[in-house]
């Protein structure tokens, strides 16, 4: 355990790593403050020196992980033109699914007060599925001037179908390792067109 008074360098994600590996090896039930801080070896107050409560905790954890996941796609539209379609469209659709997307995303869901301050942040600009759903409908949108996808497609609602998809793997994931990364890739074959 890390010794009384000495600073523990970046300790919100020490504190979120620590999470997820609870989260994925206990599940939501699991997840209590001494879980969390024994995880992360650090003494039980710490959670609450940096957070209002434990789910203030999830909430920014939830955002935090959005976060990174948008950072990720972000650039998925300058892209176009370069490696394969739907190669591309399924990275960031697996960059969404996240190794410990449906575990956080169950967190969140099984506490209502996360649920609901997750909202609100999105509500009012955080990054979330929305902002993943708007770059990959802008990257068919750049694929389809470049004649690399066709131009009768609708772009806005292949990103949704994939988006809306993605987010449900991420609430009701398979427990099967690798199911949900087959799933993403027969999913985006299926529904993104190519020319021949």
């Amino acid at each position: 355990m890390s010794p009384r008074g000495v600073a523990i360098p970046d300790v919100r994600e020490r504190l979120f790593a620590a999470a997820e590996r609870v989260l994925a090896r206990e599940g939501s039930a699991g997840l209590t403050n001494r879980a969390v801080t024994e995880e992360a070896d650090c003494a039980k107050g710490l959670l609450y020196n940096h957070f209002a409560d434990l789910d203030d905790f999830v909430a920014q954890l939830v955002l935090d992980r959005f976060e990174e996941i948008a950072a990720e796609v972000r650039g998925l539209p300058g892209r176009a033109g370069r490696g394969d379609v739907r190669e591309n469209l399924t990275g960031a659709a697996l960059a969404l699914l996240g190794t410990n997307g449906p575990a956080v995303a169950a967190a969140a869901l099984s506490r209502h007060q996360v649920a609901e301050r997750v909202r609100r942040a999105w509500e009012g600009g955080a990054p979330g599925p929305g902002a993943v759903e708007e770059a990959m409908a802008r990257y068919l949108e750049a694929e389809q001037r470049l004649g690399r996808v066709p131009a009768e497609a609708d772009a806005a609602m292949l990103a949704l179908a994939v988006t809306g998809t993605v987010h449900h793997l991420r609430m009701h994931g398979s427990v099967l390792e690798g199911e949900n990364d087959r799933l993403v890739r027969r999913l985006v074959t299926a529904l993104v067109p190519v020319p021949a």
